[in-house]
């Protein structure tokens, strides 16, 4: 397994519970070595159900936030267009931090930190070949990417690279809101509150213990600051609260307050995106499926994750028949997937704002 995000760890929980041995390469020094993102909602049948084959949801209910479901709509003018609050018993999607999530997932699994992987060959005699950034290569029966949008493995099976949306996201966070940021701790609630303008949006959500995160989400080149130093905190400030000039006081004050600056460009992979299968090597999560982050990517890739390790536990002498239809059960699921959140990027971050109203009212409806 390469890769100890949500889906190879999923995968490796899944094979440790039915007894199978399974080695977790990281190129990470530790698990601490980067922040470890925001919060995800994990849906009952998919990332929640994936935890069930692992034996974890009793541990996940303990650790999410179902509050956290909740959901403010604002015009950048700050009128409340929408404010929806989940029912007290209301677990369809409840939030979890990533942090919270990987420790979970972690558990007794032995990940070997600090392998980072270069590529793999296939078609060994002794199976796949992995090589190290160290030089060093070990060959391994099935090699799984889940190594993400820019995964090492993936050139293995396909030549297709990620490309840029045209969408940009800037994240920045604020820390101990309720005491710090009293009036913007009420705005954003037990969830998240999120301004939609033309082409543009600003969306703040709750973490656990005080923290938020910021998201200011536009349309742009993805050059876009290469006038700005993108470590000058102060100077990507300044350009953000130009981007979004005449927006309501509030609302900017969550970019004003931010600490730091991180540039996300939102990059995806064809929506349809299939390879013609190699024994020994197979690809999970981002790496084979790369979709707009609009709450779906995590989840499947963690039920990717379960799906194979239960098939290749079913099959141990020679798994490679039932990875062949892992992955086309996979692609159909992904693919369906993919066009729903390509789609509602383009209605998030429209020229009409009124798209995205709709697009809530559609979800909140349904």
């Amino acid at each position: 397994m390469v890769g100890s995000g949500p889906a190879g760890l999923t995968f490796a929980r899944v094979l440790h519970r039915h007894g199978h041995p399974v080695t977790v390469l990281e190129r990470d020094p530790s698990p601490d070595a980067r922040p470890p993102g925001g919060t995800l909602d994990l849906h009952e049948g998919l990332g929640q159900r994936a935890l069930d084959r692992a034996g974890l949801l009793a541990g996940f209910q303990a650790l999410s936030r179902p509050e956290g479901q909740a959901m403010r709509v604002l015009a950048p003018d700050g009128t409340v267009l929408r404010d929806w609050r989940p029912r007290p018993d209301d677990l369809a999607n409840p939030e979890i931090d990533r942090r919270h999530l990987r420790d979970l997932l972690l558990g007794p699994l032995d990940v070997q930190w600090g392998r980072g992987v270069t590529r793999v060959t296939p078609g060994g005699r002794d199976g796949a070949l992995v090589h190290f950034a160290d030089g060093r290569q070990e060959a391994f029966d099935l090699v799984v990417g889940a190594d993400g949008a820019w995964s090492r493995v993936r050139p293995a099976l396909s030549p297709v690279t990620p490309h840029y949306t045209g969408v940009t996201s800037v994240e920045t966070s604020l820390d101990d809101v309720d005491v710090r940021h009293p009036g913007l701790a009420r705005l954003i609630g037990d969830g998240s509150v999120a301004a939609y303008g033309a082409n543009r949006s600003v969306v703040a959500q709750r973490n656990s213990g005080g923290h938020v995160k910021v998201y200011a989400k536009f349309r742009a080149p993805l050059d876009w600051h290469a006038d700005v130093d993108p470590a000058d905190a102060e100077a990507v400030r300044a350009s953000l609260l130009t981007l979004f000039d005449g927006w309501a006081a509030p609302v900017l004050d969550l970019l004003r307050h931010g600490a730091a600056f991180v540039h996300r460009p939102f990059h995806t992979l064809p929506v349809s995106h299939t390879w013609t299968h190699v024994p020994g090597v197979t690809l999970l999560g981002d790496a084979a499926h790369l979709m707009p982050p609009l709450g779906a990517g995590a989840n499947l890739a963690m039920l990717d994750g379960a799906e194979l390790a239960e098939a290749v536990a079913a099959a141990p002498g020679d798994p490679d028949e039932a990875v062949r239809a892992f992955e086309e059960q996979m692609w159909a699921r992904a693919g369906k997937w993919a066009a729903i959140t390509t789609a509602g990027l383009e209605r998030l971050v429209s020229p009409d704002p009124a798209a995205a109203l709709a697009l809530f009212d559609q979800v909140h409806d349904g």
